[in-house]
């Protein structure tokens, strides 16, 4: 149990039967009534961000959640197919838990698996991931003043906007939390 009081940012909670991962919060001692924390929750399982205020005495149980190293093996239809690289046990998720977690992952490729009591609710992929382009219209040279950008299809079928200087065939680096391309290999 932890109080609330003592919230953090990226402390995971269970409430109301979700778990609940605290974004933001703020002490604040009104100069009239009891103080209070205010928070934003984000739902670890839907997304969905809610606020929400607390006494600073009230307590909530704290949500251990469980990150493993899994390799990434292959999509087979509408199951997508990870390995624990220590125990060879093998487990297969659907599309609906996977989501774009997997848009810029390679087979063959680490990732961490996210899970609360056995039920595995997000994949995490690498950071930073190198890719090669496999279809990219050559730029245009011209009335471009800065950063003028194009779009790039790399090989897991994801589309990034690129500079106009990057062609089909060059290798990649793209930061997968925003998509953003960062650099040529």
């Amino acid at each position: 149990m932890v109080q609330a009081g003592d919230f953090r940012n990226g402390l995971t909670i269970e409430m109301d039967g979700n778990i609940y991962q605290v974004i933001e919060f703020q002490h604040v001692k009104p100069g009239k009534g009891a103080a209070f924390v205010r928070t934003k929750l984000k739902n670890i399982k839907n997304g969905g961000v809610v606020e929400k205020t607390f006494r600073p005495t009230e307590k909530c149980p704290q949500a251990h959640i469980d990150r493993s190293d899994y390799q990434y093996l292959y999509n087979d239809g509408d199951l997508y197919n990870f390995m624990n690289t220590e125990t060879f046990e093998q487990i297969a998720l659907s599309e609906d838990n996977v989501g774009d977690s997997l848009k810029f992952v390679k087979e063959n490729e680490m990732v961490k698996l996210c899970s609360h009591n056995g039920n595995v609710f997000a994949i995490e992929p690498p950071l930073f991931v190198e890719l090669e382009i496999t279809h990219a219209e050559p730029g245009v040279k011209g009335d471009t003043a800065t950063g003028a950008t194009k779009p790039a299809v790399v090989e897991t079928g994801a589309t990034v906007y690129v500079p106009l200087f990057v062609n089909q065939g060059d290798k990649i680096k793209i930061d997968t939390r925003t998509g953003e391309y960062l650099s040529r290999v």
